[in-house]
């Protein structure tokens, strides 16, 4: 059986010409052979029993009971959310044996929808850093090499994509949790609007960086997972509730009426890897052939202001929610260095940090929408590093430039996540040099990815951007093959 796209089985579940019962068994044979070293997959149900269910799924199909676009499907959610009766681990030892007693609003959806639930996807312990892996499960290996990092913190999800273990995958981003996985993996990621999809947080109201989204090998998979996620809810009072839309509403937007602004490393302020910025700029080549208006362009901004803006808000709400964890003097001794660094240094961080911190935050949405009135879109690579050694935490320096945090190599993420607008990344292609730190054979394939921002609300109009860009860059033909590993 092909790895067909998530809407290709859909619809042949959906007509009876592929079992539910049969594509199960597909997608459990791959995970027993590839998941022992990818690692991508964790807290699976026993593959017998997820059979099981899914001729149960074919035999409701047989008498008329057709859940949704995802009856019969396999889907694992990611280890930060909650599925009833799956542990949730959050990648800490402290929740290793912590079973979720109700699905989460997003989950609940996708439930809806005839997904089977078959186990979580692996991310960096309580999603810390934009490398997958943690003291309860482990570490999630690179796609296409196993010995490189496969980002994070959807990684897990981002990998299992790409190899084909899942037709589609959930997963959530506050500083490019969906978009530096999808880039190092060759995938889809999709971080909505601000409001998009719903909170299911204990603090509803001030908690507004990450954001659950989709992830898929095609755009039209991370469309019909988008409008599954997606709506209001009546417990989350910032959600959105745009009129529901079907895949066959989008439509493909028309390059030649598309203006895209290319930040690149906002005049040098940020440090890539060498290759990085040349392998997007030859995407954008490609889409500016297919008749994209392309222009580089400068946003006057005190970039080392939005840092600290980053800083502020980013120590004040990772340490308020892990608190109790911190002053539990056992469960301390449990907690990673990076996660006791945030707390820490929120120590330092007064009403008036945060207050001045919005305001800045403001500002930089107020400058972005004053680019929006000439650029529909807004373009930056999704991530300043290409793959690294597994073994290697985080980069410590990029480009010649020392990182001075664990996440500082991730800078380039934070514009996005920080004016609330929609942004994909899509595949950019791979690195031409081999990888300096380890990857296999020391010939490693390194994908990189490029992220496109949409003004706030634009969902749809950035999605139907990204299909145009899919058919001017085709990159399915680089999935890896069975035997990479």
């Amino acid at each position: 059986m092909d790895m067909m796209t998530a809407v290709k089985v859909s619809e042949k579940i959906r007509t009876k010409a592929l079992g539910c019962e049969e594509y199960m068994t597909y997608v459990v044979d791959r995970i027993d052979r590839l998941n022992p070293t990818l690692n991508a997959i964790v807290a699976m149900l026993d593959g017998d029993d997820l059979i099981a269910l899914a001729r149960k799924a074919d035999t409701d199909l047989a008498r008329g009971h057709y859940q949704g676009w995802l009856h019969g499907m396999p889907h694992a959610v990611k280890d930060l959310s909650n599925v009833a009766g799956f542990v949730t681990s959050f990648g800490s030892p402290i929740f290793a044996d912590t079973v979720a007693q109700a699905d989460d609003v997003f989950v609940s959806r996708i439930r809806s929808e005839g997904a089977i639930f078959i186990g979580k996807t692996n991310v960096p312990e309580f999603g810390l850093g934009s490398q997958s892996y943690n003291p309860v499960y482990g570490a999630t290996g690179n796609a296409f090499d196993a010995s490189l990092t496969a980002g994070g913190s959807s990684g897990g999800a981002a990998v299992a994509l790409a190899t084909g273990m899942l037709p589609v995958a959930d997963g959530s981003d506050m500083m490019g949790s969906l978009r530096n996985p999808a880039a190092y993996n060759n995938v889809v990621g999709f971080r909505p609007s601000l409001g998009r999809v719903p909170k299911d947080k204990q603090e509803l109201f001030f908690d507004q960086l990450p954001i659950e989204g989709p992830m898929g090998r095609t755009v039209e998979d991370v469309i019909c997972l988008f409008e599954t996620m997606a709506g209001a809810d009546a417990g989350s009072p910032l959600s959105q509730q745009p009129a529901p839309a079907s895949l066959s509403q989008y439509k493909k937007a028309d390059l030649s009426d598309v203006r895209i602004g290319w930040l690149g490393s906002y005049d040098g302020h940020l440090a890539f890897d060498p290759g990085v910025i040349s392998l997007c700029e030859k995407a954008l080549e490609q889409t500016a052939a297919a008749g994209g208006r392309v222009e580089a362009i400068r946003i006057p901004f005190d970039y080392d202001s939005l840092w600290k803006t980053w800083l502020t808000l980013r120590h004040w709400l990772v340490a308020n929610s892990r608190r109790g964890l911190y002053a539990n003097e056992n469960h301390r001794r449990q907690l990673k260095s990076e996660l006791i660094w945030e707390i820490e240094q929120a120590a330092n961080v007064t009403a008036a940090d945060v207050y001045d911190a919005g305001v800045n935050r403001s500002n930089w949405f107020r400058v972005l929408n004053e680019a929006f009135v000439k650029y529909d879109i807004l373009a930056l690579p999704s991530a300043q590093a290409f793959p690294f050694s597994l073994d290697q935490h985080w980069p410590t320096s990029v480009g010649g430039r020392t990182m001075d945090t664990y996440h500082r190599w991730m800078e380039v993420t934070i514009g996005a996540t920080l004016s609330g607008c929609p942004v994909i990344s899509l595949p950019a292609g791979f690195d031409d040099s081999t990888a300096s730190d380890g990857g296999k054979d020391g010939n490693a394939k390194r994908a990189m990815g490029i992220q496109f921002i949409a003004p706030i609300g634009k969902d749809r109009e950035l999605l139907e951007f990204a299909l145009a860009y899919q058919d001017s860059n085709n990159w399915f033909d680089a999935y890896p093959a069975d035997d990479i590993f």
